[in-house]
């Protein structure tokens, strides 16, 4: 996700407020999963690719909650001095958009990622990145926004981002066109998610966050390698 993007996601979600109390149970529950399907030992050297330079209760959860940091390698877009600066203790790599992560193969235990794959611009942005993923980390956990969630994430609007032809409009209507762009979102499902996995490795997918079967708030996608 660009600086930009992330600023205004989390502006529009607030801070102490319902919004944001749902956005971390719906972490916490992708954070438990995360420890569920990895099982990183206190040894596992960890990537998180994409975190966010907004520091607040609902941003970057693993460095938040892990209680390892010091194994983990965070990567981002930005310079993220207020990332740095909160959590010291964590290795920072800034990265280029759609470059080559600069990590040798099987560098690390886990790749992860979290609400990022539908920020990289294109499908063609999309397989670079999960093929990054897999080539970096021996085991790849990825999640993201569930399209299919009653509420749309980045823009709070009900029921009208099931299909592109209402999104596109409620965004034009609502003054949120930078949404509907896929350079900026490309609303995903479990379908799409499926359809992009590698498939030189095995994968499980399935639903967490706030849990509404189908309609739950996120996907996540795992591979042991």
């Amino acid at each position: 996700m660009s600086e930009q993007s992330d600023r205004k996601f989390y502006q529009a979600i607030g801070r102490n407020g319902p919004a944001e109390r749902l956005l971390i149970a719906a972490r916490d529950r992708i954070y438990a999963d995360f420890i569920r399907t990895c099982a990183p030992s206190s040894d596992s050297v960890i990537v998180d690719v994409g975190v966010s330079d907004q520091i607040n209760n609902g941003a970057n959860f693993l460095e938040r909650k892990y209680p390892y940091r010091h194994n983990i390698t965070a990567c981002g877009l930005s310079e993220a001095s207020a990332f740095r600066a909160r959590f010291g203790d964590v290795r920072y790599v800034q990265i280029d958009s759609n470059s080559p992560l600069p990590f040798s193969d099987n560098e690390f235990d886990i790749a992860t990622s979290n609400a990022v794959l539908e920020h990289v611009g294109s499908e063609a942005g999309q397989l670079h990145f999960l093929r990054e993923l897999c080539r970096v980390g021996k085991a790849v956990f990825v999640s993201v926004p569930n399209r299919y969630f009653p509420v749309e994430h980045h823009t709070a609007m009900p029921l009208l981002h099931w299909t592109d032809t209402l999104f596109s409009a409620a965004c034009a209507v609502l003054g949120k066109q930078d949404w509907c762009e896929q350079e900026n979102l490309i609303l995903m499902t479990r379908t799409r998610l499926k359809r992009l996995l590698p498939q030189s490795r095995s994968w499980t997918t399935n639903y967490t966050g706030l849990l509404l079967g189908p309609f739950s708030s996120n996907i996540y996608a795992f591979s042991s390698g």
